[in-house]
């Protein structure tokens, strides 16, 4: 273990993170188990818009880019680690850490199997069942309960997948393909019923940065569109509603590449290789834990946290874990604190072909949005 791992800024669940927006929510719309952490406000109508990718620094160092944004009453909050999508959304859509929703990370080994899970392409017959491998109950499951319009607005091409049907199980599914749909779509759902909760999520500034990098000028032009985006959402709120915009992570251009596939003494050893470029999940084969963790170690230095899945756990990097989902984390958990990715040439060309990129646990990439707006 590298000695800065103790280091390592932990996220704030149960004060201040992604998990406790949710159920903040639900107290506010007026569930009683619902604890209110983010200490809302009580309101009958609440839409919560995940925009993919808006860190809470790259939108600071942006506000002219972002005016209406910028001037939003708001603070950060972090996302949850790893910081990256599939994990942020099974926050958003249960309200628990990722130990407890156990979707932690981008690609995570299906205990007993022996194969990798890509959430994000989570439709494959050999794949767990959604309802399964992600079990905790949903915010729109608890929201239905309570006598409360529970809805999703997202792209239609979402709408079957594994990932949609881990996290927004109990939820109207609301497509919406277009910024105006995306709008239209959230205003009527908004208006359903005595009360409303409303989740929506837009995926473009996240997919600009990570092909062109965050700062550059298709990013900057991209969250231009936002910001009109989140002032046409507010412009149609109906009376009685809240808006909170937050996101799932930031991004960082990281500019140093360490190979997986060209490295001898990171593949051996190694059985298979999960997580992300900021967030390296390492399974080992049997008895090579320890050469493992001292090879990757040895290699990547200061420039990153590398210790065992049971000590990140004790720093509770995850959060609590359940039963049976520190099964799916990585013998070895490499964490990139530098200006550095840990990318896999052979098994993962989409992957090193990335600009901007995300899941450490550094501000950057920890740190989102949460602002808000209402019409009392």
């Amino acid at each position: 273990m590298t000695p800065e791992a103790a280091e390592a800024p932990v996220p704030r669940y149960g004060a201040g993170a992604l998990a406790d927006l949710p159920t903040s929510v639900l107290a506010s719309l007026g569930v009683p188990d619902a604890a209110n952490v983010l200490d809302l406000p009580a309101l009958p109508r609440a839409c919560v818009l995940l925009v993919d990718g808006l860190g809470w620094e790259q939108l600071r160092a942006h506000p002219d880019e972002a005016p209406y944004l910028n001037a939003m009453q708001g603070r950060p909050i972090t996302s949850g680690f790893p910081a990256t999508t599939v994990t942020s959304l099974g926050s958003l859509g249960t309200g628990a850490p990722p130990g407890a929703h156990g979707l932690l990370g981008l690609q995570m080994v299906v205990p007993a199997t022996g194969r990798l899970l890509h959430c994000l392409l989570w439709n494959d017959q050999e794949d767990p069942e959604p309802e399964t491998f992600q079990p905790v109950r949903t915010v729109y499951e608890r929201a239905a309960a309570k006598g409360i319009e529970a809805s999703y607005v997202s792209l239609h091409q979402y709408r079957k997948t594994g990932l949609s049907l881990a996290t927004t199980r109990g939820a109207r599914y609301d497509s919406a393909e277009t910024l105006g749909q995306l709008v239209g779509r959230i205003e009527r759902a908004l208006r359903r019923g005595d009360r409303s909760y409303v989740a929506a999520y837009h995926a473009d500034l996240d997919a600009t940065g990570h092909r062109f990098g965050v700062g550059s000028r298709d990013w900057r032009h991209q969250l231009r569109f936002v910001d009109v985006l989140v002032q046409q959402i507010a412009a149609v709120l109906p009376p009685g509603s809240a808006l909170y915009v937050t996101a799932d992570h930031g991004m960082v251009d990281p500019t140093e590449r360490v190979d997986v596939d060209t490295a001898p003494e990171l593949k051996e050893g190694v059985a298979l290789l999960g997580g992300d470029a900021r967030a390296r999940y390492v399974y080992s084969e049997p008895g090579a834990h320890d050469d493992v963790l001292a090879a990757w170690t040895a290699l990547l230095g200061a420039r990153a946290w590398v210790l065992p899945r049971e000590r990140a756990a004790e720093h509770g990097w995850f959060g609590p874990v359940g039963d049976g989902m520190l099964e799916r984390v990585g013998d070895v958990v490499a964490v990139p604190h530098a200006d550095l990715a840990i990318v896999a040439s052979e098994r993962e060309p989409w992957l090193e072909r990335m600009v901007g990129m995300h899941g450490s646990l550094v501000p950057a990439e920890q740190l989102v949005p949460l602002l808000t707006t209402s019409r009392p």
